[in-house]
């Protein structure tokens, strides 16, 4: 999705340049911060650095993993909202601050130099093929992409009755008849998340409830038979063939200027080979496995945990490769949510900007005279801190990500 008129005027230079003179043989160097990913993360992380007029690019590949989602909840101030309204208006007001600009294109190299002193960044940007920007510090805000499985009928409804998040779809469908789409071992945790809006529960495990699971199940969730009869969760273990829909949960009447609204869809679930009756329900909560959405940060050496970039949240998300972040889903931190993306955005680009500032300080009082002076150095947490407040700004703004210490 291409930005609208005003932003394209904001964003048609791709190189927002230092105004000084470069130093004679040191590198050119484009912007402080590239930032990766356009998603809530990514813009909170321009937001955070716009504030203190840091020069700051973001490149955003038009790739989310909530875009086939109607709504986007959750998120005070903006609950109800579609993904795309609500990236539409983060970008309009980003727009308004000189120092930081948004293009859309994919970024296919992030390459240290000059012992990671400042960074080539490279892809393929807004109409051209081929360029390539240098930045002090790279933000991964890359994302995770969710591994839906071949079974017809999934991919096509997936946020549209079918979802993984109840914080994020689940209120829609309240006290509506819900299916659980996982492996038997995690129906127990689902049950528990989803009780208190769902009581009509049915558990398609798709065949994996043999003796092995059973037991596995036991491991992970002492007497979970007697939970699941205890509040009629049924367990469906028929191989699911697909999952039609019979009718769609909006009709584009309701009313935008409210948080939420029922969602009123209806599916019919059905067996390989026929086997028995379909099963039919108003709306799915699945679990299913998710990888990065970008190779970005493997192949820029930053290390995973269980999947995800390892980010240090003591040192501002940095990861292993200084002066590489990673924040939002994509990080391992193992948070996935709008609320949380917007905070990790915002405290990398806190921790960012004191950092480079510090690396500043150092080279600038380097070329001084030596002197004998005795203040004591503050700690880049230290400096975070004392500048979170002025930077998040008050509770009702919309990149707002609460408090320094959560």
């Amino acid at each position: 999705m291409l930005f609208g008129n005003a932003l394209a005027l904001a964003v048609s230079s791709l190189s927002l340049l230092a105004t000084a003179a470069p130093v004679a043989d040191e590198p050119r160097i484009d912007y402080d911060a590239v930032i990766v990913g356009g998603g809530p993360a990514g813009l909170a992380a321009l937001s955070g650095l716009a504030r203190v007029r840091r020069r700051a690019l973001l490149i955003d590949s038009g790739e989310y993993r909530n875009g086939p989602t109607r709504h986007m909840h959750d998120v005070l101030g903006y609950d109800g909202v579609t993904p795309a309204y609500y990236r539409w208006a983060a970008r309009g007001q980003l727009a308004h601050y000189s120092t930081v600009s948004m293009t859309n294109g994919t970024v296919t190299k992030v390459e240290p130099q000059a012992n990671n002193t400042f960074f080539k960044v490279s892809g393929r940007y807004f109409g051209r093929d081929d360029s390539t920007v240098t930045a002090r510090k790279v933000v991964l805000a890359t994302g995770l992409r969710d591994l839906l499985p071949p079974t017809k009928g999934i991919r096509e409804n997936w946020g549209k009755g079918i979802y993984w998040c109840p914080w994020c779809d689940g209120h829609e469908h309240a006290d509506q008849g819900l299916g659980l789409l996982a492996p038997l071992d995690s129906v127990p945790g689902l049950v528990r998340e989803i009780l208190t809006l769902n009581r009509d529960i049915v558990a398609f495990v798709n065949g994996t409830d043999t003796p092995a699971a059973r037991a596995a199940t036991e491991d992970k969730s002492p007497r979970w038979q007697d939970y699941l009869k205890l509040h009629g969760v049924r367990v469906e273990n028929r191989t699911i063939e697909s999952v039609e829909r019979l009718a769609n949960g909006t009709t584009g009447d309701e009313d935008p200027s409210l948080p939420t609204a029922p969602e009123h869809d209806l599916f019919e679930v059905r067996f390989v080979g026929g086997g028995g009756e379909p099963v039919r329900r108003n709306a799915f909560l699945a679990s299913f496995k998710e990888e990065q959405a970008s190779t970005l940060g493997a192949d820029t050496g930053v290390s995973l945990y269980g999947g995800r970039l390892a980010a240090d949240a003591s040192k501002g998300l940095v990861t292993n490769i200084p002066g590489v972040y990673a924040i939002g889903d994509a990080n391992s931190d193992n948070v996935t949510n709008v609320p949380h993306a917007l905070f990790s955005g915002k405290r990398t680009a806190v921790y960012l900007h004191v950092q480079l500032e510090r690396e500043t300080a150092a080279k600038e009082l380097a070329a001084l005279p030596e002197s004998n002076s005795t203040a004591t150095k503050r700690s880049v947490d230290e400096h975070a801190r004392s500048l979170w407040d002025e930077m998040n700004g008050r509770p009702d703004d919309m990149l707002y990500a609460g408090k320094f210490d959560q």
